[in-house]
Protein backbone atom coordinates (compact mmCIF):
# COMPACT_ATOMS: atom_id res chain seq x y z
CA UNK A 1 0.00 0.00 0.00
CA UNK A 2 1.28 3.45 -0.88
CA UNK A 3 2.30 5.60 2.11
CA UNK A 4 -0.38 8.16 1.27
CA UNK A 5 -3.05 5.47 1.01
CA UNK A 6 -1.98 4.09 4.39
CA UNK A 7 -2.12 7.57 5.90
CA UNK A 8 -5.64 8.15 4.53
CA UNK A 9 -6.78 4.84 5.97
CA UNK A 10 -5.27 5.73 9.34
CA UNK A 11 -6.97 9.13 9.39
CA UNK A 12 -10.40 7.62 8.75
CA UNK A 13 -9.99 4.71 11.18
CA UNK A 14 -8.77 7.02 13.95
CA UNK A 15 -11.80 9.25 13.34
CA UNK A 16 -14.04 6.19 13.55
CA UNK A 17 -12.40 5.08 16.80
CA UNK A 18 -12.54 8.39 18.64
CA UNK A 19 -16.05 9.19 17.39
CA UNK A 20 -17.27 5.76 18.49
CA UNK A 21 -15.65 6.12 21.94
CA UNK A 22 -17.37 9.46 22.54
CA UNK A 23 -20.61 7.99 21.21
CA UNK A 24 -20.36 5.00 23.56
CA UNK A 25 -20.26 7.31 26.55
CA UNK A 26 -23.27 9.23 25.24
CA UNK A 27 -25.21 6.05 24.47
CA UNK A 28 -24.54 4.61 27.92
CA UNK A 29 -26.03 7.73 29.50
CA UNK A 30 -29.12 7.45 27.30
CA UNK A 31 -28.46 10.51 25.16
CA UNK A 32 -30.13 10.74 21.72
CA UNK A 33 -26.86 11.50 19.88
CA UNK A 34 -25.04 8.28 20.64
CA UNK A 35 -22.71 5.61 19.32
CA UNK A 36 -23.42 5.60 15.59
CA UNK A 37 -24.21 9.31 15.33
CA UNK A 38 -20.86 10.42 16.75
CA UNK A 39 -18.94 7.88 14.68
CA UNK A 40 -20.58 8.96 11.41
CA UNK A 41 -20.09 12.67 12.03
CA UNK A 42 -16.44 12.22 13.01
CA UNK A 43 -15.66 10.09 9.93
CA UNK A 44 -17.47 12.54 7.62
CA UNK A 45 -15.49 15.46 9.02
CA UNK A 46 -12.23 13.54 8.60
CA UNK A 47 -13.10 12.61 5.01
CA UNK A 48 -13.79 16.24 4.12
CA UNK A 49 -10.47 17.38 5.57
CA UNK A 50 -8.69 14.78 3.43
CA UNK A 51 -9.97 16.63 0.36
CA UNK A 52 -7.62 19.52 1.17
CA UNK A 53 -4.81 17.55 2.81
CA UNK A 54 -4.35 15.23 -0.19
CA UNK A 55 -5.34 17.63 -2.95
CA UNK A 56 -2.39 16.55 -5.12
CA UNK A 57 -3.78 12.98 -5.13
CA UNK A 58 -7.07 13.80 -6.86
CA UNK A 59 -5.95 17.01 -8.67
CA UNK A 60 -2.45 16.60 -10.18
CA UNK A 61 -2.45 20.20 -11.39
CA UNK A 62 -2.09 21.33 -7.80
CA UNK A 63 1.39 19.79 -7.60
CA UNK A 64 2.96 22.15 -10.14
CA UNK A 65 1.08 25.14 -8.81
CA UNK A 66 -0.22 25.88 -12.31
CA UNK A 67 -3.77 25.93 -11.01
CA UNK A 68 -4.93 27.20 -7.64
CA UNK A 69 -8.28 26.05 -6.31
CA UNK A 70 -10.07 26.11 -2.97
CA UNK A 71 -12.08 22.88 -2.79
CA UNK A 72 -13.21 23.45 0.76
CA UNK A 73 -15.20 26.53 -0.21
CA UNK A 74 -17.47 24.44 -2.41
CA UNK A 75 -17.58 21.67 0.18
CA UNK A 76 -18.58 24.19 2.82
CA UNK A 77 -21.50 25.38 0.73
CA UNK A 78 -22.66 21.82 0.12
CA UNK A 79 -22.48 20.85 3.80
CA UNK A 80 -24.30 24.03 4.81
CA UNK A 81 -27.17 23.08 2.51
CA UNK A 82 -27.14 19.53 3.83
CA UNK A 83 -27.37 20.97 7.35
CA UNK A 84 -30.84 22.35 6.56
CA UNK A 85 -31.90 19.00 5.15
CA UNK A 86 -30.48 17.22 8.20
CA UNK A 87 -32.44 19.48 10.55
CA UNK A 88 -35.67 18.30 8.98
CA UNK A 89 -34.56 14.68 9.09
CA UNK A 90 -33.83 14.96 12.84
CA UNK A 91 -37.46 15.79 13.61
CA UNK A 92 -38.78 12.93 11.53
CA UNK A 93 -36.18 10.14 11.77
CA UNK A 94 -33.71 11.07 14.52
CA UNK A 95 -30.07 12.08 14.83
CA UNK A 96 -28.52 8.92 13.37
CA UNK A 97 -30.51 9.35 10.15
CA UNK A 98 -29.34 12.97 9.94
CA UNK A 99 -25.73 11.86 10.49
CA UNK A 100 -26.10 9.34 7.64
CA UNK A 101 -27.26 12.20 5.39
CA UNK A 102 -24.18 14.18 6.46
CA UNK A 103 -21.71 11.40 5.66
CA UNK A 104 -23.51 10.66 2.37
CA UNK A 105 -22.92 14.28 1.37
CA UNK A 106 -19.24 13.90 2.25
CA UNK A 107 -19.08 10.75 0.11
CA UNK A 108 -20.72 12.63 -2.74
CA UNK A 109 -18.01 15.30 -2.54
CA UNK A 110 -15.30 12.62 -2.66
CA UNK A 111 -16.99 11.13 -5.72
CA UNK A 112 -17.30 14.52 -7.37
CA UNK A 113 -13.57 15.25 -7.16
CA UNK A 114 -12.59 11.66 -8.03
CA UNK A 115 -10.95 10.88 -4.70
CA UNK A 116 -11.99 7.25 -5.02
CA UNK A 117 -9.69 5.60 -2.50
CA UNK A 118 -10.95 7.78 0.35
CA UNK A 119 -14.48 7.32 -0.98
CA UNK A 120 -14.30 3.50 -0.83
CA UNK A 121 -12.89 3.51 2.71
CA UNK A 122 -15.52 6.00 3.87
CA UNK A 123 -18.37 3.97 2.35
CA UNK A 124 -17.14 0.78 4.02
CA UNK A 125 -16.85 2.54 7.38
CA UNK A 126 -20.29 4.14 7.01
CA UNK A 127 -22.00 0.84 6.14
CA UNK A 128 -20.20 -0.93 8.97
CA UNK A 129 -21.19 1.79 11.41
CA UNK A 130 -24.86 1.68 10.42
CA UNK A 131 -25.09 -2.12 10.53
CA UNK A 132 -22.50 -3.59 12.92
CA UNK A 133 -22.65 -0.69 15.38
CA UNK A 134 -26.43 -1.09 15.56
CA UNK A 135 -25.87 -4.60 16.94
CA UNK A 136 -23.36 -3.22 19.46
CA UNK A 137 -25.84 -0.56 20.58
CA UNK A 138 -28.54 -3.20 21.10
CA UNK A 139 -26.21 -5.30 23.27
CA UNK A 140 -24.61 -2.59 25.40
CA UNK A 141 -26.17 -1.45 28.71
CA UNK A 142 -27.91 1.91 28.57
CA UNK A 143 -28.98 4.07 31.47
CA UNK A 144 -32.69 4.82 31.67
CA UNK A 145 -33.91 7.97 33.40
CA UNK A 146 -37.24 8.71 35.07
CA UNK A 147 -38.73 11.60 37.01
CA UNK A 148 -40.05 10.40 40.38
CA UNK A 149 -42.27 12.43 42.67
CA UNK A 150 -43.39 10.99 45.99
CA UNK A 151 -45.77 12.75 48.38
CA UNK A 152 -46.17 12.00 52.09
CA UNK A 153 -48.43 13.44 54.75
CA UNK A 154 -46.55 15.01 57.62
CA UNK A 155 -47.75 12.28 59.98
CA UNK A 156 -46.32 9.50 57.83
CA UNK A 157 -43.22 10.92 56.18
CA UNK A 158 -40.33 8.76 54.99
CA UNK A 159 -36.95 10.30 55.69
CA UNK A 160 -34.59 11.09 52.86
CA UNK A 161 -32.16 8.34 53.92
CA UNK A 162 -34.97 5.78 54.02
CA UNK A 163 -36.25 6.85 50.60
CA UNK A 164 -32.76 6.70 49.09
CA UNK A 165 -32.24 3.21 50.54
CA UNK A 166 -35.62 2.07 49.19
CA UNK A 167 -34.74 3.33 45.70
CA UNK A 168 -31.20 1.94 45.80
CA UNK A 169 -32.44 -1.54 46.74
CA UNK A 170 -34.39 -1.57 43.50
CA UNK A 171 -31.37 -0.83 41.32
CA UNK A 172 -31.59 2.95 41.00
CA UNK A 173 -29.33 5.85 41.82
CA UNK A 174 -30.74 9.26 42.68
CA UNK A 175 -29.87 12.64 41.17
CA UNK A 176 -31.20 16.16 41.78
CA UNK A 177 -33.36 15.36 44.80
CA UNK A 178 -35.45 18.27 46.07
CA UNK A 179 -38.25 18.89 48.57
CA UNK A 180 -41.53 20.72 48.51
CA UNK A 181 -43.62 21.48 51.59
CA UNK A 182 -47.25 22.54 51.40
CA UNK A 183 -48.49 23.85 54.76
CA UNK A 184 -52.11 24.23 53.62
CA UNK A 185 -52.41 20.67 52.28
CA UNK A 186 -50.14 19.35 55.05
CA UNK A 187 -47.84 17.23 52.89
CA UNK A 188 -44.16 16.99 52.01
CA UNK A 189 -43.14 15.98 48.49
CA UNK A 190 -39.83 14.59 47.24
CA UNK A 191 -38.91 15.20 43.61
CA UNK A 192 -35.93 13.54 41.94
CA UNK A 193 -34.43 12.06 38.79
CA UNK A 194 -33.61 8.37 39.10
CA UNK A 195 -31.49 6.26 36.74
CA UNK A 196 -30.86 2.58 36.17
CA UNK A 197 -29.27 0.28 33.58
CA UNK A 198 -32.18 -2.19 33.84
CA UNK A 199 -35.38 -0.81 32.27
CA UNK A 200 -37.40 -3.49 34.09
CA UNK A 201 -36.60 -1.72 37.36
CA UNK A 202 -38.94 1.11 36.34
CA UNK A 203 -41.91 -1.20 36.54
CA UNK A 204 -40.61 -2.74 39.74
CA UNK A 205 -40.42 0.54 41.62
CA UNK A 206 -43.81 1.69 40.31
CA UNK A 207 -45.35 -1.51 41.66
CA UNK A 208 -43.48 -1.61 44.98
CA UNK A 209 -43.81 2.01 46.06
CA UNK A 210 -47.63 2.09 46.47
CA UNK A 211 -47.47 -1.16 48.50
CA UNK A 212 -44.85 0.14 50.90
CA UNK A 213 -45.90 1.31 54.33
CA UNK A 214 -43.83 3.94 56.09
CA UNK A 215 -44.11 1.82 59.21
CA UNK A 216 -41.72 -0.68 57.62
CA UNK A 217 -38.93 1.87 58.05
CA UNK A 218 -39.72 2.82 61.65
Amino acid sequence: MRPEAQAILEHLLVALLVGALIGLERSFHGRPAGFRTHALVCVASSALMLVTLYQRWWFPGAISGAVSIDPMRMAQGIMTGIGFLGAGVIFKEGLTAAASIWITAAIGILAGIGFYFALIITVVIALGTLSVFRWVEDKMPVQSYARLEVRFSRSAIMSEDELRAFISERGFSVANLNYRYNADADFIEYGMVIRTVEPANLRRISEDLPKTSVREFQ
